[in-house]
């Protein structure tokens, strides 16, 4: 596979813009089938996207968070699903960078600049919160670890090179274990059956025994001892994702009242497009769209301002900006997507159409993390001077 290295953050947008446009095509009849974009996700590997956050100095862009955000935007505006895909393989390259030493960098960056794809295998079910972790890694004599358990909601893992699992070692600690794909002893299961984002294969990972030698494991829990941006980051990304739903509903319900919609009888126009009150509910939906949009580049800054010179304090202002971004996105995928219905008319819940899909899509997304509980760390921030915790989801 011939694979693109993306020079600078413009080239990044460009590629991204252009994917987009590719992806938006085909994105309708993949969710309605189920079908999984493993095709999609050969462009994206080829693209050389995957690999825009490598270090300059080892031969990657190295893109801003800005640019990132706009990568994910605009490919969630497109397919929710796919851009779904790649989030956690941009939370772990950066798990990497925190705590990678020369060595780790250095082969992990090769294998990210050749096209490699990460997956996730994070979260447990029927565990008592989110953040507790069952799965093991063991230590052996010779150095490496003996790695046990079971992973659900995997996004990506199906399509994956490599697998990071996150698994408390001996130290009841978390480490990320950074897992082959075809290692012996890993089964993905695609058993996700979401209503929607039908097609990002979040299934479940089985761990049996799985060898990882000893320079495959990363401690995680390094990160969190200080000021850190691995939370802001990621959450970024998912707000991105949020953003380009509530676009890309915006941009369909548009082209539909254009094109496919009659006008009321009582408006006495020729023309649905022409309705004042259609006009007004379109204006009031740009706001939305436009305000999601303009808090996610504010909370980019804020990241590429901590990065810059990283602190309790810059890292507190980025994760607030990334809260209040996610909270304001989220909001406005799931109402656009629901007003799109509104405004189109009847013919609009026609499944063959699938015009629900951005609905489905948003709604399913937004459940990542409640979106109150980011309202509360901003309030106590503003109000009290309230640090937010580091527990990599804020």
């Amino acid at each position: 596979m011939a694979v693109r290295v993306i020079a600078d953050d413009a080239e990044a947008l460009a590629v991204a813009a252009s994917l987009a446009e590719e992806f938006r095509a085909g994105a309708a009849e993949r969710d309605a089938e189920r079908r999984l974009p493993r095709a999609e996700l050969d462009r994206l590997s080829e693209s050389g996207l995957l690999a825009v956050t490598v270090p300059a100095e080892y031969g990657g862009a190295d893109v801003s968070a800005v640019t990132l955000a706009e990568v994910f935007r605009l490919l969630g505006s497109a397919d929710a699903s796919l851009a779904q895909i790649p989030q956690s393989h941009f939370a772990y390259v950066n798990v990497i960078r925190r705590q990678g030493d020369a060595e780790q960098r250095k082969f992990f960056y090769a294998e990210l600049l050749a096209g490699r794809r990460f997956g996730n295998a994070q979260s447990e079910a029927g565990t008592r919160h989110v953040q507790d972790i069952r799965t093991r890694l063991a230590p052996r004599p010779d150095g490496s670890y003996l790695l046990t358990g079971v992973k659900n909601y995997c996004t990506g893992a199906l399509f994956a090179d490599w697998i990071p699992v996150l698994a408390l070692a001996d130290d009841d600690r978390p480490h990320v274990a950074y897992v082959p794909r075809d290692a012996e002893g890993l089964t993905v299961v695609d058993d996700w059956d979401g209503m929607g984002q039908r097609t990002t294969a979040s299934g479940t990972v089985r761990l049996e025994g799985v060898v990882v030698p000893g320079d495959r494991v990363l401690p995680h829990h390094l990160t969190f001892e200080g000021p850190q941006l691995h939370g802001a980051t990621a959450q970024l990304l998912h707000a991105a994702i949020d953003a380009g739903i509530a676009d890309g509903a915006l941009a369909e319900a548009a082209e539909f009242v254009r094109t496919k919609s009659r006008p009321w009888f009582e408006s006495g126009l020729e023309s649905a497009a022409d309705d004042p009150l259609l006009i007004q509910r379109f204006g009031e939906l740009a706001l939305e769209v436009r305000a999601a949009g303009a808090l996610l580049r504010e909370a980019g800054r804020a990241v590429d301002a901590a990065h810059g010179d990283l602190t309790d304090a810059s890292a507190a202002e980025a994760s607030v900006a990334v809260a209040a971004a996610k909270v304001r996105a989220a909001e406005a995928a799931v109402s656009v997507a629901g007003a799109l219905f509104e405004v189109s008319g009847t013919r609009s819940a026609l499944n063959a159409l699938n015009l629900h899909r951005h609905w489905r899509d948003a709604r399913t997304h937004t459940l990542h993390d409640p979106t109150r509980w980011k309202v509360q760390h901003i309030g106590r921030y503003v109000l009290n001077g309230t640090l937010p915790p580091r527990h990599g989801l804020l």
